[in-house]
Parts: structure tokens; C-alpha cells; sequence
């Protein structure tokens, strides 16, 4: 743990030479001159071609999967598929090898432990297990820890390591439409089934809140932008906090990123407890003399799916299908409208104006929205061309709010002051089309559960102890993560409050706030006094939001607790 503590002591690469063996500094500098940058994302060429240790200072500490776990959340890749199997796990596991760590060369022969790492689901045959070792041998640096000096020289082309797991080809590069898609699949989640709800908290003026925060979110996207060309190495959000604000800084922003994943996890199995619960209402379960009603039923039952999605070693298959998310919300969206065009429910209620005791609330689940910040990075970092990077950004948030504003007027001019904390739940259960809009409202979240918890999962094996990063242990700790958001989700069933809670202290924090505090910090003496008075301005903003909405969001909890 101390290792978290300082940059001196941070997760480095070392060599496996013996002990009294010391390298030549010339001929370690000359290594370090005659490589090339290959850090990618997974559709990304490598970012920056400089040689120098400046990019390791960044890459080399907690948390090293950061990159390698938001790409596989962010990114379509193409689906390879399995599960955590391997007997012994290291620090650089098959699971969880990212290209910081496989980017870093050290000399020494490649552990035998790594032939267990690569090992198929199938076991091959003799010859073929031979070529394999022979071509891992060849092909790859050494993957693991051990426990000798450091090397941060870079690895020359021919000296590439073979890319396993997670990782995609370190030369497939993201297009406009890739990114676009990318980016519109992070913003358009579960937060599109609470805009009405959060009109009926704000009422009709509420609305001119989603549009400041959409403008607000894009010039912050593009603030993340300019910090990330500002030093050479950064690539991801924590990257950027480390360059702001140090260890400390790259740290912390990586605990609210991260806690903000794991409440989204949460409010999965919140809406698909609600939502199924909405489709069978009368299942129930009676175990010695205690009834477990639908809303438990189906939120044990959902965690029992998705647990074994977070064993797989490599996601690619659920992101393809987690890609899906776009053409999920789109046609939840057309579902409302044809309820309410075609089969003639509601639009008889014209609402509120203005309500101000729930503008807290409002801003909350407007904020949660836009909550795609931690993400925005990698896509960046991904692009082929990146000067295209604000225009990708302004489609991704200018489509998402057209998406946004058009499902919340349709469903609060449908069920005005009837409707619930999602959409789907006012829906006519005798309708064909409802049944679709709540099949795929059920069906997105759970390919999203797995890619979303990972990343946490991650972070925290790296900081296991290199004798506990054993199979056992590895599915042990991701059980308790899955089960410990279940527990979360029974004691907090409050949709749309858990919703306003994490757009209001999270996504005020990860959208405004950082993007601004770290463009100044970073990029002050460069800055304009506009460009300083906006960031000042956007920070006031997201932390009056951020008081405001949380109060009002725990507020809300408590006085449900008491009813």
C-alpha cells in the first residue's frame, strides 16, 4: 500500500537480472532513445512518439488497468471470449495486462508462469503447446513483477510483446463514427427513463437546466482535451489529475471515477428490480415462513446473472453487445412516442411551469446525464484524426440531449404528475409496445453490469499482494463486489434519489468541477483571463449544484426511510 503513497514508490516494472547486476546508464539511455511510444487504447493508434521516462511517471502508478478497463467499457472490440481460469494471477495477469505495463521494457527471459497466463479454454495439443511456448518465448517481454531494479527504457518495434486479453491491436484506430458511437453509447444509459420525472420535479422551465448542462459538459470534454495535450504520456482521467495535482491528485480523482461506477451498478439492479417486478408483479417466494416479494425476488435473481459475466477474462463479446445501448434507449424512446401518438395514452396534463422546492432534485438527474466525462479521455486518445475530437464531442452530447429532451416532454406531457421515477413504469401493461420498451430497458443493463463493475475489480487486485492474486481470490473479491451492490440496492430501492445522488456529487465532481480545476491548475500561465473566468465561473456552478442537489438527494432517502 505504501506504494500508493509516492511516486518514487509506485507500481514499476523491474528487471529480472540478479542482484548484482547493473545496468549502464548510456546504454539504458540509448534504449530509452531508440524506442517508440505505443501506448493505445483499444481502437487507438499510440498517442505521442516521444522517447524519455515522462509518460512512465504517469502510466507506472495505481491504477495501471484505468486505461486498458474504461476502453473495454467505452469501445467496440472485436469478441474474444473467457473466463478467469488460470491457477496463479499476477500483478499483470491475462485478465488484467494493459498497455502502460506491456509498453515499459526490462530484460530477463519470459517466466514460465506466463505459458499458464495464454492458456486456452481448450486444452491444445502437444505440438501445438510447443509452438505456442516457442512463439510466447519469442514474441513477449517479461509480463510480471519481480523484484529487482527498475527499467523504463522503451521497447524498440521488434521487441513488442504479443497483446493478450483485453487488449485489441495497438494499431486499429477509431474513426468519427466510431467515436461518436462511442461516445453517445456511454451518455445515453439509464439516466434517458428519469427526464420526465425530472421535469415533474423542476416542471417545464426545469429543461433549460439539461440544455446549460449540455454546453457546460462540451466545453468541459473540451478542457480534458487541451490538459491531455498539454504534457506528453497523459492519456486518461487519472493521468490528467496526476499531472494537475500529483500523486495525490491521481488518486483521488480515480476513488470518485471509481465509486461513481459502483453506484451505477447499484442503480442497475435497482431498475431491474422495478422493471421486472413491473412485468411479473405476482412472483413471490416463501422460505422457511419469510416472503420475498418481486422487487427482492428479481433483484437477487439479477445478481445471480450477472455475477458470472464478472468472472470473464475478457469482455469483448459483452461490449459488442453492450454497444446495443444506442439502439436500446432510441427504441424505448419511439416506444413512449408511439404509446402516447399512436395509442393515445395521456396528453392530458399540461403540468407545472416552474416547481423550486424540486429544482435539487432536477439538477441531479439532469446532471447524471452527463456523466460520461471519465470516458471522454480514452475516446480521445483512441482517434485517428483528434482534431475532430470537439466536433465528435458535440454530436455525441448534442444528440444525447435531443434524445434526452424529447423522452422527457413526451412521458411528462403523458402522465403529468403520475409519473414515476422511470417512464417505463407508467407504461400500459396491456400493450405490446410497452412490453418491448421494458424487455430492452431490462435487457442493456445487464450486458452493462459486468463492464461496469470490472474496472473497480481491477484497481483493487492490483493493490493484492502478489502471493493472494490467485484464482480463488480474484473471483472471491469480484462476488463480493457484485453481492455488496445487491445489499446497497435492497437498502436504498429509491431510483430516481439514488440517480439525483450520483448526478448531483459525482457527476458535478467528474464533469465540471475537475475537468475545470485541472485546467487550471495544469494550464494556467497559459490560459486567457476568459478562459480563466469561465473555468472559475463552470467550478462555482458545479459545487452550488453539487451542495444543493446532495442535500436535497439524502434528504429525500431519510424522509423515505421515515414514511
Amino acid at each position: 500500500m505504501k506504494s500508493l503513497l509516492g511516486e518514487e514508490r509506485s507500481f514499476i516494472i523491474e528487471s529480472d537480472d540478479d542482484d548484482g547486476d547493473e545496468e549502464d546508464p548510456a546504454h539504458r539511455e540509448d534504449d530509452a532513445g531508440d524506442g517508440s511510444s505505443s501506448d493505445s487504447s483499444s481502437c487507438g493508434t499510440p498517442r505521442g512518439g516521444g522517447g524519455g521516462s515522462q509518460p512512465n511517471s504517469y502510466t507506472n502508478q495505481w491504477p495501471q488497468s484505468y486505461r486498458q478497463s474504461i476502453d473495454i467499457l467505452s469501445n467496440v472490440q472485436s469478441p474474444s471470449l473467457g473466463f478467469l481460469g488460470t491457477p496463479t494471477l499476477s500483478r499483470l495477469s491475462n485478465s488484467f495486462l494493459n498497455s502502460s505495463f506491456l509498453n515499459t521494457s526490462f530484460r530477463g527471459k519470459t517466466p514460465e508462469i506466463v505459458s499458464s497466463l495464454v492458456k486456452p479454454l481448450i486444452r491444445p495439443t502437444t505440438s501445438d503447446e510447443q509452438q505456442q511456448h516457442e512463439d510466447i518465448r519469442k514474441k513477449s517481454s517479461q509480463y510480471l513483477l519481480p523484484s529487482r531494479k527498475p527499467s523504463l527504457q522503451q521497447i524498440p518495434e521488434d521487441r513488442k510483446p504479443v497483446v493478450v486479453g483485453h487488449e485489441a491491436s495497438p494499431y486499429q484506430q477509431c474513426s468519427y463514427t466510431q467515436g461518436a458511437m462511442n461516445g453517445i453509447n456511454v451518455l445515453c444509459g439509464v439516466g434517458i427513463l428519469s427526464t420526465p420525472y425530472a421535469i415533474k420535479q423542476g416542471g417545464w422551465l426545469g429543461l433549460v437546466i439539461l440544455v446549460v448542462f449540455a454546453l457546460l459538459a462540451w466545453y468541459t470534454g473540451v478542457l480534458l482535451r487541451r490538459c491531455l495535450d498539454s504534457k506528453e504520456g497523459l492519456q486518461t482521467y487519472p493521468d490528467i489529475g496526476h499531472a494537475a495535482f500529483g500523486t495525490t491528485g491521481r488518486i483521488a480523482i480515480s476513488i470518485i471515477l471509481y465509486v461513481e461506477l459502483y453506484a451505477c451498478c447499484i442503480e442497475y439492479l435497482i431498475l431491474e428490480s422495478d422493471n421486472l417486478s413491473k412485468l411479473f408483479p405476482n412472483v413471490h417466494l416463501n422460505i422457511g415462513g419469510l416472503t420475498i416479494n418481486s422487487h427482492v425476488f428479481f433483484a437477487i435473481l439479477t445478481t445471480l446473472v450477472v455475477m458470472p459475466t464478472t468472472w470473464l477474462r475478457d469482455l469483448t463479446c459483452l461490449s459488442y453487445i453492450s454497444a446495443g445501448g444506442v439502439v436500446a434507449s432510441i427504441l424505448v424512446v419511439m416506444c413512449l412516442c408511439w404509446i402516447g401518438v399512436v395509442d393515445h395514452v395521456g396528453f392530458e396534463n399540461k403540468g407545472t411551469a416552474l416547481n423550486l422546492p424540486g429544482i435539487p432534485i432536477a439538477i441531479g438527474l439532469y446532471g447524471y446525464c452527463y456523466s460520461g466525462h471519465g470516458v471522454f479521455p480514452n475516446i480521445y486518445s483512441s482517434l485517428k484524426n483528434r482534431n475532430q475530437f470537439p466536433s465528435i464531442l458535440f454530436t455525441c452530447i448534442g444528440f444525447s440531449t435531443i434524445l434526452f429532451t424529447a423522452a422527457a416532454v413526451m412521458g411528462y406531457k403523458m402522465f403529468g404528475e403520475a409519473t414515476e421515477s422511470q417512464f417505463t413504469l407508467n407504461l400500459p401493461e396491456n400493450l405490446v409496445v410497452s412490453k418491448i420498451a421494458v424487455w430492452a430497458t431490462v435487457a442493456n443493463p445487464i450486458t452493462k453490469y459486468a463492464l461496469t463493475i470490472t474496472p473497480l475489480a481491477m484497481s483493487l487486485e492490483e493493490l493484492l499482494p502478489r502471493s493472494q492474486q490467485k484464482y480463488s481470490n480474484i473471483i472471491i473479491l469480484r462476488s463480493a463486489l457484485v453481492v455488496s451492490t445487491l445489499i446497497i440496492a435492497l437498502s436504498v430501492p429509491f431510483f430516481a434519489l439514488v440517480m439525483a445522488l450520483i448526478g448531483s456529487l459525482f457527476a458535478m465532481l467528474v464533469t465540471y468541477i475537475l475537468p475545470c480545476a485541472c485546467f487550471l491548475a495544469i494550464l494556467k500561465a497559459k490560459a486567457t483571463w476568459y478562459q480563466t473566468a469561465t473555468c472559475s465561473f463552470i467550478i462555482a456552478v458545479g459545487v452550488t449544484c453539487a451542495c444543493v442537489g446532495t442535500y436535497s438527494s439524502l434528504s429525500g432517502i431519510v424522509q423515505n426511510y421515515a414514511t
